[in-house]
């Protein structure tokens, strides 16, 4: 048994979603989650930026008694993970490989539709990922940075969303894709949105479940799971105005924030 915490980074909210798979499949397990709120979006920085900025949220996590960290954001993931990964002695898992994989095992006619932030389609990081579990799967990517605000300011289940949705995915519904991977961390929350556009023979991967499934299945081979609750097995810090994350995270959560919440000055970390 390994009762340390796992760690948890997002550039803001939208990792939220993933703690949430996280919490539902490891009930007993303590997390610390850092939101990068101050210096959020990822999405829009340069390739630089995002891996400083990784570099600084791995090395405030690191400050904590860890047995992994989660890179939650789909841009730090397909960035920085692969550069910084190697630099540090704690296994760290991305929502961006664990996507890929399950996407490359649930497609039956070998196309692949992939939708993300700006920076994260720029990389062509699933692409290439994808491309690594089966050289034959034809991968269509299209950037959506509208669908982040929408959620954020609360118009996910809206008319508004449809609209956009639809103009985002054409290409997609076009290319015959039977699988599209949600490659931000936000979009789970438009998961009715978006299946609705592209129909329900399309399967909608969500990284934050998949990921989280294969950080239950490591635990448990290596015999890492915790075998008790911690009293505060929820802390949760972030790099801006905590009021407004607890206003908007319960949304991600599906969950009231509560318990420890702190400001914590990420500058120092970098």
């Amino acid at each position: 048994m390994d009762n340390r915490k796992i760690g948890i980074f997002d550039s803001g909210l939208g990792g939220l979603t993933v703690m949430k798979e996280l919490m539902e499949l490891m009930p007993k397990e303590s997390v610390v989650y850092f939101g990068d709120t101050g210096r959020i979006p990822y999405g829009t920085k340069s390739e630089d930026t995002v891996v400083k900025y990784t570099r600084s949220d791995i090395n405030f996590l690191n400050t904590f008694p860890l047995k992994t960290i989660v890179a939650a954001c789909g841009t730090a993931s397909s960035i920085a993970l692969p550069r910084l990964k190697d630099q540090y002695d704690i296994p760290m898992l991305g929502v961006t490989a664990a996507a890929s994989r399950e996407a490359a095992r649930v497609t039956r006619n070998g196309r692949v539709g992939v939708i993300g932030t700006a920076a994260t389609i720029r990389s062509g990081a699933y692409r290439a990922l994808l491309e690594q579990e089966n050289p034959a799967i034809q991968t269509v990517s299209v950037a959506c940075p509208m669908f982040v605000p929408l959620v954020e300011y609360g118009y996910a289940e809206t008319e508004v969303a449809k609209m956009i949705a639809a103009d985002y995915l054409k290409s997609i519904i076009d290319s015959g894709a039977d699988t599209l991977i949600l490659g931000c961390t936000h979009y789970p929350l438009l998961h009715k949105v978006i299946q609705s556009v592209v129909g329900d023979t399309v399967v909608l991967v969500n990284p934050g479940a998949c990921v989280a499934r294969e950080i239950r299945e490591k635990l448990d081979k290596n015999n890492m799971l915790t075998d008790k609750k911690d009293k505060d097995q929820y802390q949760f810090y972030v790099s801006d105005d905590p009021a407004e994350f607890v206003r908007l995270g319960s949304t991600f959560l599906e969950h009231p924030i509560n318990g420890l919440i702190s400001r914590v000055d990420i500058e120092k970390y970098m």
